[in-house]
């Protein structure tokens, strides 16, 4: 009676959620998204220390590793840890502090060769044909090319004021996202800190909210999931320091502009999956072609040979063998992700779907196993 009792109160609630959702579907929505953005800084947090987490328990295993001194052994947790996050952002800063100033540069460069171009084309054609139309209207032509460039990098140097509309967004949305930042950073540097004891009180729950059988399932699909999630990021942060080391010796080979700096670039963005390597390398054929436009066709057949050795030998060898993903599912997680969630989506579509393909597999094979017995 007890049983019957608890089912009815159960499918009772499920009922009126269901019919909740129903009728004000908008209005859940808006909840939701609300709920989502208050939470927004924990779930980064997590996220961040999900990441670092796999830096920080390398540098914690080998630091003070053989010492006896008990406050050395307390600090290694906290010393890991801001190493970490150094590490982390010293690396971001050095690659933008190489780009951004090279990019401005070039596409000052590329504003002010523009007159001159026309000037060059109107004087060719001059001499092609004296009485030729397109001379007069070249020259009589009146573009203020310096207004253009200043209104250009007017735009690029104040893009936020076209996303919010306003100064006072500006000042608002800047300050929530530092705000934001600083909690997901806060709450990052407490789950690295008590991720033990925090992994105590979840198993502690579980235990007594769940039965044995569920837990068992839910402890081998989470092991399954860190796992694919931990060899993805490991084998794709190789990869891309990989693939920039070697676009930067390249580049430095054939004598090509910007070396250090397309490099850089491209082992940053090289972190998203396939693609991430052809949009480093439309950075460089920019800043590349500013200068000559020869030199940026070559180097494009150059990225073109250098994105065949990733895709056939290094990221098979480095993220492909780690996560047994056939080649046509990371492809295809690629694709799936990036049209629902963007570059999140293309980031996280290749361990979600190496997540799948394991347990896919695995139960499937214990499955055929079972009716062959």
């Amino acid at each position: 009676m007890e049983i019957n009792r608890r089912n009815i109160i159960k499918y009772g609630i499920i009922a009126v959620l269901l019919l909740f959702l129903l009728i004000y579907p908008s209005q859940i929505y808006q909840i939701f998204l609300n709920l989502l953005g208050v939470i927004m800084p924990l779930i980064l947090g997590a996220v961040l220390a999900y990441a670092l987490n796999i830096l920080c328990a390398k540098i914690e295993k080998h630091l003070f590793s053989k010492t006896k001194m008990k406050w050395l052994q307390k600090s290694r947790r906290g010393i890991a840890i801001l190493l970490s996050l150094i590490i982390v952002i010293l690396v971001m800063t050095g690659v933008f502090s190489l780009v951004l100033p090279q990019f401005i540069s070039a596409l000052t460069s590329f504003f002010k060769s523009i007159p001159t171009f026309f000037t060059d084309l109107s004087n060719a054609i001059q001499k092609i044909n004296h009485d030729s139309v397109l001379v007069d209207q070249i020259k009589s032509t009146n573009i203020d090319w310096t207004s253009v460039q200043s209104k250009v990098m007017k735009y690029l140097s104040s893009g936020f004021s076209g996303v919010f509309g306003s100064t006072f967004k500006i000042v608002t949305g800047i300050s929530k996202g530092i705000v934001n930042f600083i909690l997901a950073i806060t709450f990052a540097i407490y789950i690295l800190s008590n991720k033990e004891k925090l992994a105590s009180q979840i198993d502690r729950v579980s235990r007594a909210f769940m039965k044995e059988s569920h837990l068992k399932k839910t402890h081998y699909v989470l092991s399954t999931t860190n796992k694919m999630f931990t060899s993805f990021i490991v084998g794709q942060v190789t990869e891309a320091i990989i693939l920039g080391t070697l676009c930067t010796l390249g580049m430095l080979l054939f004598r090509f502009p910007y070396a250090l700096s397309v490099g850089a670039f491209v082992a940053i963005t090289a972190l998203i999956p396939i693609l991430g390597a052809w949009m480093g390398g439309a950075v460089g054929f920019l800043l590349i072609a500013v200068n000559s436009p020869l030199e940026a066709v070559l180097f494009v057949v150059f990225i073109l040979v250098l994105q065949q050795i990733e895709s056939n030998l290094i990221y098979p060898k480095v993220v492909g063998t780690s996560l047994g993903l056939p080649g046509i599912w990371v492809l295809a997680s690629i694709t799936v992700g990036g049209g629902l969630g963007g570059i999140v989506g293309m980031l996280l579509g290749v361990p979600v779907a190496a997540t799948i393909y394991k347990l896919l597999k695995n139960e499937t094979n214990r499955r055929l196993t079972n009716q062959n017995k």
